[in-house]
């Protein structure tokens, strides 16, 4: 037992001095703290920008105009502001001076109209040099369609209880059942959403650190013929699990730190106010979550923990390890991909049964406590399935280590590794 530990202490040891550890981590936290802040640039760029400038011929419907203008200076931010272009006679003059007036930058596009007479209303068109100016079209759009609104109104001859009864909005709130008494609320589903995908990204990132740290060391001894010397005063088993419990304990002070960066960013006032005014509630946050997260960051990180071991212990040179691990890498990659896509449907059928697989369940599990409601037994199977797979995938992994740290030369057939697995009894 104490060997295990001298090589558990040993790797950590090496790990946290690495300069390759410790440029990572500073650029992942640093990755972090930006994205943390992502939600403030875009309260601070969505609120701040100036009003498109929008030109028009002066001799263009009057009352269309009017009514332009009335909707967007009733807005406190208004995102258009229409220019006045003097008429020069002609369309075509018309349309040579609304373009001369964007090259010279006095406006960004300009509106031209097509009287139309069966539907009553102008056939409106904005024209742009940008190519995807979507915010300042549908300004317009919905500009026009409350103009358009209100001429009817007007011809209906309305009274006022009746204007009012047609122009006070509807109110719809969208709560998602649970089986607690209050359901979520809107601002409750988007902070799960988020929660939920930062926390899918920060599994998929340590499984995958960590599971390469350890097949790209055992595959380094093995190299360097430093194994043949380890072998001689620790067995191959104490050496698995000393290397595997070693990086564990690496890779959770990475994650904290991580974390610990991501969360007081988010603390901070500014990043407080900008997620209150994307609906999203940091203390609506429900602490189950949180304790899934880390039992199935438990379970998955030894899961595939075992099976990086394994195969850095067959590969006897470390140009072929990237091959050798594929297989591996592209199971994660599938876990998480199927994750990031179920996040618009975490009940479908193809999400629930993916959620038993013990090589995807540490995401989509995950997903599907974040995002919807699955009974408690579904939650116990899935992680049952996970926790005897770890168990069956160690106890394999051991039988190959214990074979594979020996075997030199090109890397062995399946055929080879079980045969020779079958002379040893883990």
């Amino acid at each position: 037992m104490n060997s295990m530990w001298t090589v558990m202490s040993f790797t950590m040891r090496n790990k946290l001095r690495s300069k390759s550890f410790l440029i990572t981590t500073i650029i992942l936290a640093v990755l972090l703290v930006v994205g943390a802040n992502v939600p403030y640039f875009i309260d601070k760029f969505t609120s701040g920008g100036s009003a498109t400038k929008v030109g028009y011929i002066t001799d263009e419907p009057g009352d269309l105009i009017k009514g332009l203008e009335t909707y967007f200076g009733k807005q406190e931010k208004p995102q258009v502001q229409l220019v006045p272009i003097e008429a020069a006679g002609s369309a075509e003059a018309d349309a040579a001076v609304l373009k001369q007036a964007i090259e010279d930058k006095t406006i960004t596009g300009y509106l031209s109209f097509v009287t139309n007479d069966q539907a009553g209303f102008p056939d409106v068109t904005y024209h742009s040099k940008k190519m995807l100016d979507t915010d300042t079209s549908q300004a317009l759009q919905a500009a026009l369609q409350e103009v358009k609104t209100n001429q009817a109104v007007q011809d209906a001859k309305l009274t006022k209880e009746q204007l009012q009864k047609l122009f006070s909005p509807v109110k719809l709130n969208s709560v998602q059942i649970s089986d607690s008494a209050n359901g979520k609320t809107a601002e409750e589903q988007g902070t799960a959403i988020g929660l939920t995908y930062a926390i899918i990204i920060l599994l998929f990132m340590a499984v995958m650190i960590t599971g390469q740290l350890i097949a790209t060391e055992i595959t380094a001894e093995k190299s360097s013929r430093v194994m043949e010397i380890i072998v001689t005063s620790v067995s191959p088993l104490k050496q698995m699990f000393g290397k595997v419990l070693g990086t564990f304990i690496v890779g959770l002070v990475q994650l904290v730190v991580l974390v610990g960066a991501t969360v007081v960013n988010l603390s901070l006032p500014h990043n407080a106010d900008s997620f209150k005014n994307l609906g999203i509630r940091l203390d609506t946050i429900d602490p189950k979550m949180l304790i899934f997260a880390v039992v199935l960051y438990l379970l998955g990180y030894f899961l595939y923990a075992m099976l990086f071991a394994a195969i850095g212990s067959i590969v006897s040179r470390t140009e072929d390890l990237g091959q050798a691990v594929m297989p591996v890498t592209m199971l994660t990659l599938a876990g998480f991909y199927i994750a990031i896509f179920g996040l618009s449907h975490p009940d479908s059928p193809f999400i629930v049964a993916c959620s038993y697989i013990p090589f995807f369940s540490p995401f989509i599990l995950f997903l599907r406590i974040g995002l919807a409601n699955p009974a408690w037994w579904e939650i116990a199977l899935s992680v049952g399935i996970l926790l005897v797979s770890v168990l069956v995938i160690g106890w394999l992994a051991a039988k190959i280590y214990r074979v594979g740290v020996l075997m030199y030369g090109k890397k062995p057939s399946f055929k080879e590794v079980f045969k020779a697995m079958k002379a040893y009894k883990v």
